[in-house]
């Protein structure tokens, strides 16, 4: 068993509590991101689990143990850094076995686990090269096969993909997944980048201000955001948000000059966001949410980004990429109900 439990974790630098509390089960074999902005506490909960960061108050188990007091080196955990943190004086095969120098495993075997490895980042032809002579993906994928060549009970990811070019960071995002597969081991993977948390996670864990603002898997924290930062974080184009009140009979009113009915309406008076994501907007709707003048538009292919002026500020839409409508056209924009996101004003958190 390879599972890992954070409970009541707190980190503390002088008086300042930079993480309050966290508490996380990560089943065994599942592939957890922990995503967030920077300063958020994303790094330093990895660098707690890895032993690298002491401890303030909490438990930390892994496998079943709890792990508080063991050197990095006990805890049967593989980390790879965004810096490479390759040995410049070996070559990539030293490097990658360099994970193995403790294991009594017959020389031929270590080889042949070296192969295996090098073989899945495609990196047989460099075996014999240094890193001076590699490139920044070259080298960051000598460090992820470094972890990979260990086969640890857990891998713990800190944003390895961030110094790559964006073929290269696709490319080892498959890598990664891949190797999920194959080993079947607990990963924690750590980024700020969304895109990579939505295709790599199991389930992503959304952090700000040292708090846990939701856990679930990619669908969950996309279709139905905890609150207004998840919606607005999770999603690019970001989640348009549009204020309102709710009004007697029901309805919201919206500052965009719009009005609509939902399900289970709150209170007369209640201060509110409505939230809509950029691709369930469209035009043609019955009864339109929304008019707005198109300002700006974002080809991208085989769709367009619109950015409309509206009396709420500015909104963004999905348009067809082979017809989007003209600079300064007036659209009206509409969407289904189970598409409308409801939030508190006051304390940001969902209502539906």
């Amino acid at each position: 068993m390879s599972g890992l439990s954070l409970r009541k974790l707190v980190k503390t630098y002088d008086k300042t509590e930079v993480l309050h509390g966290i508490d996380l089960e990560v089943e065994d074999g599942e592939f957890i991101v922990l995503v967030g902005p920077s300063g958020c506490g994303k790094s330093t909960t990895l660098r707690m689990i890895a032993g690298l960061e002491e401890v303030s108050s909490g438990v930390i188990e892994i496998g079943g143990r709890v792990v508080n007091n063991l050197e990095p080196k006990h805890r049967d955990i593989a980390m790879v850094f965004q810096n490479y943190a390759i040995y410049p004086h070996m070559s990539v095969r030293k490097n990658i076995g360099f994970g193995l120098r403790a294991s009594s495993a017959p020389k031929a075997e270590k080889e042949a686990r070296i192969q295996e490895v090098a073989g899945q980042l495609d990196m047989l032809d460099l075996l014999d090269r240094k890193p001076s002579q590699l490139s920044g993906g070259q080298r960051q994928r000598v460090a992820i096969g470094r972890a990979m060549v260990r086969n640890p009970a857990v891998f713990l990811f800190d944003e390895p993909l961030s110094n790559l070019d964006a073929q290269l960071r696709t490319q080892m995002r498959l890598e990664i997944k891949k190797l999920h597969q194959r080993v079947g081991a607990t990963i924690l993977f750590v980024t700020h980048d969304q895109v990579e948390a939505m295709t790599l996670a199991d389930r992503i864990v959304i952090m700000k201000d040292g708090h846990i603002q939701q856990v679930g898997t990619p669908s969950e924290v996309y279709h139905t955001p905890a609150n207004m930062f998840v919606a607005q974080f999770i999603g690019a184009p970001a989640m348009n948000m549009i204020a309102g009140e709710a009004l007697e009979n029901g309805d919201i009113s919206l500052e965009s000059g719009g009005r609509i009915a939902v399900d289970a309406a709150p209170g007369a008076g209640r201060k509110l966001v409505l939230g809509v994501r950029p691709e369930d907007l469209s035009t043609g709707a019955e009864k339109p949410i929304l008019t707005g003048k198109v300002a700006l538009r974002e080809p991208l292919g085989h769709e367009t980004l619109i950015y409309l002026e509206t009396p709420a500020g500015e909104v963004i839409a999905k348009a067809d990429g082979r017809r989007p409508p003209e600079i300064g056209a007036m659209v009206e924009l509409g969407a289904a109900p189970e598409n409308l996101h409801l939030f508190d004003a006051d304390t940001g958190a969902t209502l539906r």
